[in-house]
């Protein structure tokens, strides 16, 4: 039992732990990081599987500066297993959003689909599963913005080896600092 817990504890530091810590000691600013997790967990939880990866990249490539490419795709990768328990609810979503007959969700509806004879009902419920995302994708990216802001700069500062920006003083308050002026 200690073997197993101290595999998932020792995957959890290589996968999560240290690259979050990596991210933050590099000197990223928590708005820029918190927008990041969000924008990568939003995408992350996109409800058709090996999409996800590719609507990060595009959002990196779009955002460029405005958002931190590692943190984006540490946040989709951390969000994979919230992405196969979101698919049902933004399904049901997108079926109260759009008046939609219910999809009832058998075996014989996933054999279609994974053997690719889907029949119009599996595609209509693929539909409203993306409905169901894209309706509720600014309310997930706002939310976890709001809520990881005060995450990233509590961890920001504990953690972060660079200042925060050119703007904050690098000194501390009570040291002295002598300028020299050259004459023009």
């Amino acid at each position: 039992m200690a073997i197993g817990k101290m595999g998932i504890t020792d995957w959890f530091h290589r996968k999560i732990t240290d690259p979050l810590l990596s991210i933050i000691r590099r000197g990223a600013e928590p708005n820029q990081l918190a927008f990041s997790a969000a924008l990568g967990i939003t995408f992350g939880v996109f409800p058709i599987c090996g999409v996800t990866v590719f609507l990060c990249a595009m959002a990196i490539a779009l955002l460029g500066s405005y958002c931190h490419a590692p943190t984006v795709m540490l946040a989709n990768f951390v969000a994979t297993p919230i992405e196969l328990s979101l698919v049902v609810p933004f399904l049901r979503f997108g079926e109260v959003i759009s008046g939609g007959p219910h999809f009832p969700l058998t075996s014989d509806a996933l054999k279609k689909v994974f053997t690719g004879q889907a029949s119009r009902e599996v595609l209509l419920s693929v539909a409203h599963a993306l409905l169901g995302w894209l309706v509720a994708s600014p309310f997930i990216l706002g939310t976890l913005y709001i809520v990881l802001l005060p995450c990233f700069k509590f961890l920001v500062q504990k953690f972060s080896t660079v200042p925060l920006s050119p703007k904050k003083p690098l000194l501390h308050p009570h040291s002295e600092i002598n300028l020299k002026v050259r004459d023009v």
